[in-house]
């Protein structure tokens, strides 16, 4: 028995230690995605359809914002409408005033973005009755 094993080896051995000359690798080529584009219409859509789900629950809009605030992006005012409807329907405050700050925060230093977002959801802040973290005093905190 350990003599079958020993020749099985040995065979391995000298297969792997033979060198093909007549072979040669072809160039690298890098395929990263094969997927359609989306673009960015699609993406908006994609976003306030998830948001606009009757049955959301709050476990799914903390992770639709994650999700969406992981991007490398400040979310569009009409992403931002819906997923504040969602806090909402759920009776969240709290999570539609982190969305604010995550706003703010995503900005970073371009100082121009905020406030448009803010001029934007104004409407809709006011029809909610949710204010915003400057309303609060919390953004000295």
């Amino acid at each position: 028995m350990f003599r079958a094993l020993s020749r099985l080896s040995t065979a391995g051995f000298r297969s792997l230690a033979r060198t093909r000359t007549g072979y040669s690798a072809p160039l690298a080529s890098r395929c990263y995605s094969h997927g359609k584009v989306e673009t960015d219409e699609e993406f908006d859509s994609r976003w306030v359809t998830y948001f606009s789900k009757p049955d959301i629950d709050a476990w799914e809009l903390r992770k639709g914002m994650n999700t969406l605030i992981g991007y490398d992006l400040v979310p569009e005012p009409k992403i931002l409408d819906s997923a504040l409807r969602a806090c909402r329907r759920l009776n969240d405050l709290a999570s539609a005033i982190r969305i604010l700050e995550a706003v703010k925060d995503k900005a970073g230093p371009h100082k121009d973005i905020y406030p448009y977002v803010i001029q934007e959801l104004k409407p809709t802040l006011t029809e909610l009755g949710i204010s915003t973290p400057e309303e609060l005093g919390i953004d000295k905190l």
